[in-house]
């Protein structure tokens, strides 16, 4: 007979500002709903991004920062180990969480860990051995890897993952634009042009620069498109300083709460990334009915399918041959954009994630089906 008993979770992340944020949040919502007692743990700014609270979850910080530091990540992996204490499984999102958690697990009262790779390691030389070797205590230390593409389940694997196997996650669904299109358009100067689109943190892993460098080349259409970043992080400055030296038409709009709208207004979606699981920000663009040109990397093949124009990564020719055949053909980036939405509708859901890592809490627990 199954224990259909609350499970106590435990879910860890490091700092995040984008999808594995988001996908915490989701999960947390729907293992609340499903009955169980979940405690989500990392760093303090992640609360007030994801409101993890107003889902029906515990928080409490835990620092758990997205760089190596010995020093705060022993005080990490205190902070814990006793906020884990009365857990029944611990649940942990990304390398960095997975480490921290792995080590937290070290001694009396280890949990059951679950570690889900949301990311690869693309640090080289040797930053990228360091990496490396931890990557593989992650693998090694997890009950069950969880790999948000196939190719993050191959790389488990190999490193040494005792049971590693697919999670897709769900995209939570975009909420409806706020503003009509013709507003966000004037706002961004895209009056009488295109208007494309690329959301995402500002990091060097989503090659931006290879958009901005594109970009300079449109900049001698008529009408010129007009380009828009949103998102923050390292790489602002960097990518300004490019943007006024190719005198490119791209706006860097920072972070923004208003995706929906943007992609509401946008013509083109753009994704440009050396490295993707599965993208918050392509599914965001398919389900929004959006004509998406990406990059072929990690999970985007099977994620998109035939729904989206795939180019080499680091291609500028590529990426430019790409766009410029979808604004000189609407017909083709409206056929595109359909065939985008008949592959958002074979996605999981986020019931069906969660269902899932439910599943996997129970198995390690030697409990039979809670749902």
């Amino acid at each position: 007979m199954s224990d259909r008993s609350p499970i106590r979770v435990a879910l860890a992340l490091a700092t995040s500002t984008g999808g594995v944020g988001q996908h915490v949040r989701s999960l947390a919502e729907q293992l609340v709903k499903s009955g169980h007692q979940v405690g989500v743990f990392g760093p303090a700014a992640t609360e007030r991004l994801f409101g993890f609270t107003g889902v029906g979850a515990k928080f409490r910080p835990v620092e758990i920062a997205a760089g190596l530091d010995p020093v705060r990540d022993a005080t990490a992996v205190l902070a814990l180990r006793r906020v884990t204490a009365g857990a029944d499984v611990v649940h942990a999102h990304g390398f960095r969480a997975g480490l921290i958690a792995s080590l937290a697990q070290v001694g009396r009262g280890a949990k059951p860990l679950v570690v889900t790779w949301h990311n690869t390691v693309l640090a080289t030389g040797f930053r990228g051995r360091v990496l490396g070797t931890l990557e593989r205590r992650v693998a090694r230390a997890a009950d069950i890897t969880l790999g948000a593409s196939e190719d993050l389940v191959s790389r488990a694997i190999t490193v040494g993952a005792r049971d590693a196997r697919f999670a897709p996650v769900a995209a939570p669904p975009l909420t409806a634009a706020s503003r009509e299109p013709d507003e966000v358009r004037r706002e961004l100067g895209a009056e009488g042009r295109p208007l494309l689109l690329s959301v995402g943190r500002l990091h060097p892993q989503k090659s931006f620069d290879v958009l901005i460098e594109a970009a300079a080349r449109w900049s001698g259409r008529t009408p010129a498109p007009v380009v828009v970043i949103a998102g923050s992080g390292p790489e602002e400055s960097a990518l300004a300083a490019l943007v006024c030296r190719l005198d490119a038409p791209v706006r860097l709009l920072g972070r923004r709460s208003d995706v929906a709208d943007l992609l509401a207004a946008a013509d083109l979606a753009v994704v440009t990334s050396q490295w993707e699981a599965r993208q918050l920000f392509a599914q965001e663009a398919l389900r929004a009915g959006r004509p998406l040109v990406a990059t072929a990397v990690g999970g985007l093949p099977g994620l998109l399918g035939d729904g989206a124009v795939l180019v080499p990564a680091g291609d500028v020719d590529a990426l430019d041959r790409a766009v410029t055949r979808l604004l000189d053909d609407p017909a083709s980036a409206a056929e595109l954009a359909r065939r985008g939405e008949q592959q958002a509708t074979t996605w999981p859901t986020e019931e069906q994630t969660a269902g899932q890592a439910e599943a996997v809490y129970a198995e390690l627990l030697g409990r039979g089906p809670t749902a």
